[in-house]
């Protein structure tokens, strides 16, 4: 079914669509604005975004007490059921080297 004020052949067919487009826009630019306030707001009150950490502050203090005691970063994180990248984001660089 056509419908006579989506017409885009005709002048007023065009100025309505491009006032929705106008008006789409618009919403468009307050949604962004009210969620980037949201997410400073959020960030504000201590809200951490994305993935939850794989280690826990305790594993984290293990692992740099295991690779100081020699063991390898692999063999670390395969005592605590991680990843051995895992390991390398987790922990300073400093706290990898075994001294």
């Amino acid at each position: 079914m056509a419908e006579p004020w989506a017409d885009t052949t005709s002048p007023a067919g065009r100025m309505v669509l491009t006032v929705f487009a106008g008006m789409a826009e618009f919403e468009r630019e307050l949604i962004h604005q009210r969620t980037s306030h949201g997410r400073n707001a959020a960030k504000a009150r201590g809200v951490r975004f994305g993935r939850p950490l794989k280690l826990t502050a305790d594993q984290r203090a293990l692992a740099v007490r295991l690779i100081a005691e020699g063991k390898s970063v692999r063999e670390a994180a395969g005592l605590l059921n991680c990843h051995p990248a895992t390991l390398y984001r987790a922990l300073p660089v400093a706290d990898l080297s075994p001294d």
